[in-house]
């Protein structure tokens, strides 16, 4: 079956960076697009980020644009997202999703995984 998982939330001051991971499995990594995204504590899900097959096309929202790196290693079948310059609206739970991102969470509960925290606070 369909297993995302993420890894390499954690705390980090203002400026900082994290590294997350989502191990993929269950499924042919290699043919879906792959998305990055966030929830804050009271808040909906917020896209952040969105990489195609082959990594020829990157997207980003305005609010990580700069800052955030997606990328995907397919032989290896896990997603990264490299965040940078680290501020205190990024700390959320960040969630890796198979596919493009429709604006709501996916129908099938495995498209995504159960997340990972980032906390941003000196």
């Amino acid at each position: 079956q369909v297993q995302l998982v993420e890894s390499g939330g954690g705390l980090v001051q203002p400026g900082g960076s994290l590294r997350l991971s989502c191990a993929a499995s269950g499924f042919t990594f290699s043919n879906y697009y792959m998305s990055w995204v966030r929830q804050a504590p009271g808040k909906g899900p917020e896209w952040v980020s969105t990489i195609n097959t082959i990594s020829s096309t990157l997207r980003y929202s305005d609010s990580v644009k700069g800052r955030f790196t997606i990328s995907r290693d397919n032989a290896r079948n896990t997603l990264y997202l490299q965040m940078n310059s680290l501020k205190p609206e990024d700390t959320a739970l960040y969630y890796c999703t198979r596919g493009d991102w429709s604006g709501q969470w996916p129908t099938v509960p495995e498209f995504v995984g159960r997340g990972t925290q980032v906390t941003v606070s000196s």
